[in-house]
């Protein structure tokens, strides 16, 4: 069967996306994505390889989207400057696109080549960016970058969540966090 005309993989996947951020991840179905796209589901077929195939192909959207935001928050940037831009940008990313986000999180257990390679690029971002900032072995280096995936993953999960109940800004809340974070660093670190 030949592929619906004006219906390709980009399109497939950012109807896809939307359903996620608006509707969460579990949303995105064959059905639910085909009746979005007036097409039905065996069209789909044409271009992903199941529901699998789909959230592959969306994870790896997402994951490139989230290392072309940090990219950009990191250019031009040094310091703890960088690495708190790219702190805000990893969360601005995670509110604005919930459902993309949650999808790029079964990347870390995958043997798909290419979303092993962004993933990794992802990482060598934020490991360069820390490196840079920082005069510091390449161990330490890792493991600033596991707290600051963590911070940043964690926060960004309970605030989806509804996690942050008290009374307080939660912008205010992550740049505290972050800083404080440097701060530490700093002592430790002096570049």
């Amino acid at each position: 069967m030949s592929p619906r005309i004006g219906l390709d993989l980009q399109t497939i996947i950012q109807k896809a996306a939307m359903l996620a951020d608006e509707n969460g991840l579990e949303s995105v179905t064959l059905a639910s994505l085909s009746q979005e796209l007036g097409v039905r589901s065996p069209s789909l077929y044409n271009h992903v390889e199941g529901l699998s195939g789909l959230k592959e192909k969306l994870a790896l959207h997402g994951l490139k989207s989230l290392h072309d935001k940090l990219l950009r928050a990191a250019a031009g940037r040094s310091g703890d400057d960088a690495v708190f831009a790219i702190g805000l940008a990893y969360i601005r990313f995670a509110r604005e696109h919930p459902g993309l986000y949650e999808a790029t999180l079964p990347a870390q257990h995958t043997e798909n080549e290419e979303l092993l390679k962004i993933s990794e690029e992802l990482i060598q971002l934020i490991i360069q960016v820390m490196h840079h900032a920082y005069e510091m072995k390449q161990e330490d280096t890792i493991h600033l970058v596991r707290g600051f995936r963590s911070f940043m993953h964690g926060f960004a999960t309970l605030e989806r969540s509804g996690g942050f109940g008290l009374p307080v800004n939660l912008d205010e809340s992550i740049q505290f966090v972050l800083r404080t974070y440097l701060t530490g660093i700093r002592e430790n670190f002096r570049s």
